[in-house]
């Protein structure tokens, strides 16, 4: 998968570990594959746990992304893992509230840090609602939309057209972009609302998925087929339909 990927035109990779089955040593060659690409891997871990982000950081992510972060506390924990490597402990704590470490470990904070991406999935009511304090943690790279849960938390699953979730994309868009974070969305349905959103402010997409572009085209394709395949069938009815693999 990453060799056929090369030469896509993709900006990063997005590897999902939080509803794909995936062990260390597998992230860690996919991770390291692409980078060697040219395509930098984001994975997305199984929870907002900052162990979970330096694990895939030291597997060879350049960046993470947290699912359903709710609170400015995850965020500023989930900073500490990903841009303040390799503080750990009372030390990260106390840098996290505020304390000086100095120009020379400052320095070399921020240049070992300085190609890990922090992403946060804003996917429910109660994020929405925080928008503000989440935006305002130090560190954060963007914020992601995750339509389905988020239209769930909303009361309108899956209605990606209904005017609460339409507010709830600008105030995410406008909030996020006023901050300068950037502002994403996964979504795999429609490439023309895809577009809409780009157009209102959204500068990152994760389109679709590798399964369903496949299973997609697949059913082009064997319609296509069956299609030309249908006036010939009725000329031969007597005869054993034909069979596709």
């Amino acid at each position: 998968m990453p060799a056929a990927l090369a030469g896509s035109g993709l900006d990063f990779v997005f590897i999902d570990t939080e509803h794909i089955a995936l062990d260390r040593a597998e992230l860690s060659w996919m991770c390291q594959t692409y980078q060697q690409l040219g395509m930098a891997p984001l994975v997305r871990i199984p929870e907002p746990n900052p162990n979970l982000a330096t694990m895939v950081l030291d597997g060879g992510a350049a960046g993470v992304i947290a699912p359903y972060v709710e609170t400015a506390e995850q965020v500023r924990a989930l900073v500490g893992a990903v841009k303040c490597r390799p503080l750990k402990g009372e030390r990260l704590e106390r840098y996290l509230q505020g304390e000086s470490l100095g120009p020379e470990l400052q320095q070399y904070i921020e240049q070992h840090n300085s190609q890990h991406t922090l992403v946060i999935n804003v996917e429910s009511t109660p994020a929405i609602a925080a928008i503000d304090d989440l935006l305002a943690v130090n560190g954060l790279d963007a914020v992601l939309v995750g339509p389905h849960d988020l239209s769930c938390s909303l009361g309108i699953p899956e209605q990606y057209d209904h005017p609460r979730f339409d507010q709830a994309m600008q105030t995410i868009i406008r909030k996020a972009r006023a901050r300068q974070v950037g502002a994403g969305i996964h979504f795999w349905g429609d490439v023309a609302q895809e577009v809409d959103w780009l157009r209102q402010g959204l500068n990152m997409l994760i389109h679709s998925a590798d399964i369903s572009l496949f299973v997609k085209q697949l059913r082009a394709e064997l319609t296509h087929i069956q299609s030309e395949l249908d006036p010939l069938n009725k000329k031969r009815e007597s005869d054993t339909p034909g069979m596709i693999a």
